[in-house]
């Protein structure tokens, strides 16, 4: 059935100067449209630092705070909590923000309660994704839809760009029995979805737990196209997390992030490029850059470069390695991040880069891959190619349901 039934979607129409050429995030559309979806309620918010206003002046807690229209009870922080300042996978706990609770949905729970929507009458999103599978802000969406269902309370999801593009679609869909908050529903390791169309699609195709279904709608933004990248929206970019500072580090975290997982080589997190390198101090990155370039991943180029990490992996060591280039709008990053599992192991076969099979760095290696298959095949010398044709008829069966779910051209 349809998530038509299920949702309904608040497209706005805002005629704005033709000068102007921003993308208006769902946030800067609610405003323009006096809350009108909000109207004489008591609003819960689920928010974190990204939640900005187009022209950085006010945040979305802010605006909600300074209109009339409705009036904030509750706030829920996600990993990182509600500003930020919190590292991965430390526990977020609650707090108060001008007399308002600000709700853990990173500690004892990751689903909100009945007690914690007692004081609310619709719930809202607004969080700024990456667009990748494994980082944790849809999981928290996901949860919150789950939580919303179970308490009939509406949710309004305010629509922000996915900054790797709307029409990224790669890697492996998502095993079910993986499922964990590093991969929650069953998507491609990179989705070409935004925020609001990745609620419509879960609501629709019974992603929820126990079937249930959430009561939801979505604010699109206003010139918004699939093709853009960040830089072509004209927003400017906060950090989501410590280690994207940049949206280019968000591109990266899909090529590196999960090659990370097993600790076994510098990914640039300790330098100013988190995510963007991989190096060793016995690496040659001139030869390890030109096996990757020959393999010709669509939209990813390889450099050669050196750098010297000020914590983590190697660090004050030289490395030697490459830097992660996008070079094209058509791109395939995670296919970007099984070249380079491929050639390290082929390359380097002395180095032992990847544990034995009863390692536990594996457990989480498979959840942010969502399977064991990834880890079988590399163990197994199974090659670059055999490797991305083995997801392609499941991701090519993802692509024509998504179809359903797209809210922009």
């Amino acid at each position: 059935m349809s998530a038509r039934f299920f949702c309904l979607l608040l497209a706005v129409a805002i005629t704005l100067p033709s000068a102007v050429a921003q993308t208006l995030p769902g946030i800067d559309v609610l405003v323009a449209q006096n809350f009108a979806a909000v109207a004489g309620k008591r609003v819960g918010l689920v928010t974190n630092q990204t939640g900005v206003r187009r022209d950085f002046r006010q945040t979305t807690v802010q605006a909600f705070l300074s209109t009339e229209h409705c009036q904030l009870t509750a706030l829920y922080a996600p990993e990182h909590g509600i500003d930020g300042s919190v590292l991965a996978g430390d526990e977020v706990a609650n707090r108060t923000y001008q007399g308002i609770p600000v709700y853990s949905l990173y500690g004892a729970t990751k689903k909100p309660t009945r007690e914690m929507l007692k004081d609310i009458d619709v719930m809202v999103y607004d969080i700024q994704d990456i667009g990748v599978r494994s980082y944790t802000f849809i999981s928290t969406l996901i949860k919150v839809m789950e939580g919303c269902a179970e308490a009939n309370i509406p949710l309004i999801v305010l629509d922000r760009p996915n900054p790797i593009g709307g029409d990224v679609v790669d890697g492996s869909v998502l095993d079910t029995a993986y499922r964990s908050f590093v991969g929650i529903v069953p998507v491609p390791y990179v989705y070409g979805l935004t925020v609001g169309e990745l609620a419509l699609m879960a609501n629709g195709e019974g992603w929820l737990a126990n079937g249930v279904k959430c009561e939801l709608s979505v604010v699109q933004m206003a010139r918004w196209n699939r093709s853009m990248t960040w830089r072509q929206t004209g927003l400017q970019w906060i950090p989501p997390s410590p280690h994207i500072p940049t949206p280019e580090a968000g591109f990266a975290y899909a090529v590196t992030g999960a090659l990370g997982e097993l600790g076994v080589i510098s990914i640039g997190i300790g330098y100013t490029l988190p995510f963007e390198l991989v190096g060793a101090t016995w690496m040659n990155g001139e030869e390890f850059a030109s096996k990757l370039n020959n393999l010709d991943v669509e939209g990813v180029w390889f450099r050669k470069t050196s750098y010297k990490p000020f914590y983590g992996f190697s660090n004050g060591q030289v490395c030697n390695g490459v830097q992660i280039i996008r070079s094209d709008l058509r791109t395939a990053p995670f296919t970007a991040c099984v070249a380079i599992m491929t050639t390290l192991r082929d390359a380097y076969p002395e180095r032992k880069l990847f544990p034995s099979d009863t390692s536990s760095k594996w457990v989480m290696f498979n959840k942010v891959c969502g399977g064991d298959q990834l880890q079988h095949q590399l163990r197994s010398g199974v090659s670059f190619n055999n490797i991305t044709d083995s997801w392609v008829v499941e991701l090519n069966r993802f692509i024509g349901r998504r179809e359903e779910y797209l809210l922009y051209e």
